[in-house]
C-alpha cells in the first residue's frame, strides 16, 4: 500500500521534511482511527501540502508506534520523546494529545516531479491506496475506504 499524508501548511511540515529536520509524523483521536495500525516498515508515503492539490515528495517507512488509551501522562511523555523526530510546535502538541497515538517515522526523503492531486469531498488527511495514482489527475478513481477499514 501507499500513504497520501497531508502536510500542515501554518507550521511548514512539508518544508521541514524536504530539509530532513522532521522525520516522523503523527496523527491521533480520541479511539483508533487511521493510519492506526494500518501502515507498515517499508511502505511509501506521499506527501502534500494542504491548500496546494500538489503531491510533491515521498519517503520510505522505516519505524511505526501505535498506541491506545493513552493517560495525559503517557501522551506528553510520547510526544516529548520523540519531538526531535516530530518537530512540532506547542500548538501541533496540543492538537495531537490523543489517547490513540500513530507515529510513523520515514527516510530516504525526495522531492519528486509534483503531481496534480484529484481531490473528492470524502478524503481525510490521511489517504491510504493501493498506488499514488489512483489520486492524480488524468489517473484517478472514484475514491472509497475499502482500503480504510480496520
Amino acid at each position: 500500500m501507499v500513504h497520501l499524508v497531508y502536510c500542515d501548511n501554518v507550521s511548514k511540515e512539508l518544508s521541514k521534511i524536504l530539509t530532513g529536520n522532521k522525520t516522523m509524523i503523527i496523527r491521533g483521536a480520541t479511539g483508533r482511527k487511521i493510519p492506526h495500525s494500518r501502515v507498515f516498515k517499508d511502505e511509501m508515503l506521499y506527501f502534500m501540502e494542504k491548500g496546494t492539490k500538489k503531491i510533491s515528495a515521498k519517503a520510505i517507512v522505516t519505524n511505526v508506534l501505535n498506541y491506545v488509551k493513552l493517560s495525559d501522562e503517557e501522551i506528553t511523555n510520547i510526544i516529548e520523546r520523540n519531538n526531535d523526530k516530530l518537530v512540532l510546535t506547542d500548538k501541533q502538541k496540543e492538537r495531537w494529545h490523543k489517547k490513540c497515538l500513530c507515529l510513523v517515522e520515514f527516510g530516504n526523503v525526495e522531492a519528486i516531479e509534483p503531481l496534480d492531486f484529484d481531490h473528492q469531498s470524502n478524503m481525510d488527511d490521511w489517504l491510504i491506496l493501493e498506488k499514488i495514482e489512483d489520486v492524480v489527475d488524468g489517473t484517478s478513481i472514484k475514491f472509497n475506504y475499502e482500503k480504510s477499514k480496520f
